[in-house]
This record gives structure tokens, sequence and C-alpha cells, in this order.
């Protein structure tokens, strides 16, 4: 009788697990975007670069899924793809111009913090202060690994960090409320926010930033990357991970974003990591490993009469 019940237990925290490690490389994938953008793209056209990185991957994405939007999904995806894509690139590009990098970094990190209160307006969760105070951290860790003391604060550039970060909170968390409409994959879901949001940036694109003139091979590979992995890849892997797992805890896990970037920086580039960055990067892990666990579940001791699956 014991090993009946020990056996649901253990395959739903492995599936559990194994489902966090895989909705954990979309975050990394995300980190290599400032490299990829700084180091492979024309400058000055960040419009340009978002809807490059959105639109061809999902078009691409649809083809693939062979589904369109059918009743309240057109007005959904347009949401959720204006949210996800067509409000949170602009102003993460805004954010990351106006600002230095580490403080746009960290104006990033606090979306745990706001996903965790919309999670209570929104899904009428009940307020985890174990995962609220674990983003606490994790913001804190991620201040540590990328801020500088020549830290300057922009007003404009404050506010598109901020409104980058409730952009895609708010996002995120409709994206776990709405779902997905029955026989949609993630891919089909990924591929109608993608082009969503790309459609909200063309014109802004085309009449702001223009064409660059010079798209060389470097460029092109730039572009694929970030539209191929960045976007239609790794949106898929979110989307997935967010129908399957509590969304604060998912919402942590881009504190991984900012630390790969950091540490593709010391590199690629050879920036020397201090002691203090290293112990940001210590406090950045622990809240995102902690947070994805709960009190309930770390007190549990099951019985061979508690009901396994249900502590997940």
């Amino acid at each position: 009788m014991a090993t009946t019940v020990a056996s649901p237990i253990h395959t739903s925290s492995s599936g559990v697990a194994g489902r966090t490690a895989l909705t954990a490389l979309a975050p990394i994938v995300w980190g290599s975007t400032y490299i990829v953008t700084t180091h492979l793209l024309p400058e000055g056209h960040p419009l340009f670069a978002a809807l490059m990185r959105s639109l061809p991957a999902g078009i691409v994405a649809i083809l693939l899924a062979r589904r369109l939007p059918r009743g309240a999904w057109w007005w959904k995806s347009l949401v959720l793809g204006t949210l996800n894509i067509g409000a949170f690139f602009p102003l993460l590009f805004l954010a990351a111009q106006l600002l230095p990098g580490g403080v746009a970094a960290t104006l990033g990190a606090a979306q745990p913090l706001v996903v965790a209160f919309l999670a209570v307006a929104i899904l009428h969760e009940r307020l985890s202060r174990w995962r609220l105070g674990w983003g606490v951290v994790g913001m804190t860790g991620v201040a540590l690994v990328v801020l500088g003391p020549d830290a300057a604060l922009d007003p404009i550039g404050l506010l598109a960090g901020i409104g980058g970060a409730v952009s895609m909170g708010i996002g995120v968390v409709l994206t776990k409320k709405w779902g997905r409409p029955d026989g949609v994959g993630p891919v089909g879901l990924a591929g109608w926010q993608l082009a969503a949001g790309g459609l909200v940036l063309l014109l802004p694109a085309l009449l702001i930033d223009g064409v660059p003139p010079g798209i060389d091979g470097q460029a092109v590979a730039g572009y694929i990357w970030l539209g191929i992995v960045g976007a239609l890849v790794a949106y898929t892997v979110w989307f997935a991970g967010i129908g399957r797992l509590p969304v604060t805890a998912t919402a942590l896990l881009g504190l991984l974003s900012p630390l790969v970037a950091a540490l593709l920086g010391a590199t690629i580039a050879g920036e020397a990591l201090s002691a203090v960055q290293l112990l940001g990067f210590a406090l950045a892990l622990c809240a995102m490993l902690a947070g994805q666990l709960s009190p309930a579940a770390r007190g549990a001791r099951p019985s061979p009469a508690a009901s396994g699956p249900g502590q997940a």
C-alpha cells in the first residue's frame, strides 16, 4: 500500500521539477538578448529589432500550428500580444537606452513582485508571503550583480522600466487566467501573441526607426537568433510553463535573464565579477530556487492517507 501511494507523489514532484527546468530555459535564452543586440544588430533601431523579433516568428508559429484564433481569442490574442510583446519590447528597449543596463535589469527583476500582487487581484489567489519575500531577495541579488556606482536615474527611463515590468506582469497573469482553447498547443498560443505584438509594432517601427541601411550577415544572424530561438522557441516554452506551474513561482524564473546577461558580459566582453556581484548571484539563485517551493510543500510530511498530487 505504501509503495502505491509514494509512486504518484514521486512522479508528481519529478514532473513539476522537469517542467520548471524546461520553463527556465526561456529566461536563460532571453539573457542573451542584450549581448546579441549590442554585438550583432545595427545601432539605433530598437523598434525595428523588436518587430523582427516578433512578427516573423509569429507567422512561422501560426503556419506550424495551422490554427487561427476563433471567437473571443481574436481580442484575447491582441491583448496578450500587446502586453507581452507589443508594449513590453519598446518599453524594455527605451529603459535600456535611457538607463544604465544595471538599473533597467533591476527594474525588470521586479516583475515577480508585480505578478504576486496581480495574481491576488486577477486570479484571486492568496498572497504568498513566502514567494513575495523571495521576490524581494531576488531583486536585491540582481541589483548587486548589475548595478554600478554610476547608475543614473532618468525619470522617463524609470517609468519605462517599471511600465515594462507591469505590462509583462499583467500579460503573464492573464495568460494564466485565460489558458489555451481546446486543441491549441503552446506553439499556436505563442504564434498568436507574437504575431499580434508584431502587428502592433509594425507602423511605429517603420515610421520611427525605418529599416536599418546596412543589414549584414551578422545582423541577419542576430535577427534569426532573437526571432527563432529568443521568441518562437522561448515563448512557446514560457507559455507552456505558465499554464502548468504556479504563476508567481514561474515569474521568479525570470531572475535568470539578467544573471545570464551579466554572465555573458563577463565571458564575452571580459567584464570581471566582483565579490559583491558573486554574492548577488548567490542571492538571486537562492531566491529563484526557494520560490519554486511553498511553506506547505516544504513542511508537508505525506502519510499513506495523504493525497500526493494535491501538494503541488
